[in-house]
């Protein structure tokens, strides 16, 4: 299992592909507030429930000086597909060995249909513009997260 990001530490950095194979880093991101969110599997119930949550309150997230990011396992092709199928407007990035996932505490045990598994965890991270963790969040229900965090944030 990973070790859990806590406040004030840097982000670990990463360069993953998105779904269209470009690479985007954090460090593409400095300056700005991002979030970046892990999610189990691209296309299914919850997580297309959380990225069309995140892709409705982008304007105001964006607005309000914050981006996201979306990552797991699934490969570039099931992301593109993932991001036509529901017009998500912000990158998806393929983390198919989940060495960012172990980095920010998003990899570890979890219960799939009663049988305990190593996979993503759904968890969230908010990353300040110097690059430090504000907060981190694991574990994490799909539905209503966003509207959690967007309290949290303020906006």
């Amino acid at each position: 299992m990973s070790t859990a990001l806590t406040s004030g530490q840097a982000a670990p950095g990463f360069t993953l592909p998105d779904a269209s194979g470009r690479t985007v880093s954090l460090s593409d991101y400095a300056g700005r507030q991002v979030i970046v969110y892990f999610y189990p599997k691209a296309a299914t119930p919850g997580c297309t429930t959380e990225a069309c949550d995140f892709r409705d309150s982008l304007a105001a997230l964006q607005a309000a000086g914050v981006d996201v990011v979306g990552i797991s396992t699934d490969a570039p092709e099931a992301l593109t597909t993932f991001a036509e199928d529901h017009g998500l407007n912000f990158p998806l990035l393929s983390d198919a060995d989940h060495r960012v996932a172990e980095a920010w505490g998003a990899w570890g045990e979890k219960l799939v249909n009663n049988k305990t598994v190593m996979g993503t965890l759904r968890s969230t991270a908010v990353v300040n513009a110097d690059g430090t963790v504000r907060t981190a969040e694991y574990r994490v229900s799909a539905e209503g997260h966003v509207a959690h965090l967007r309290t949290e944030l303020g906006l």
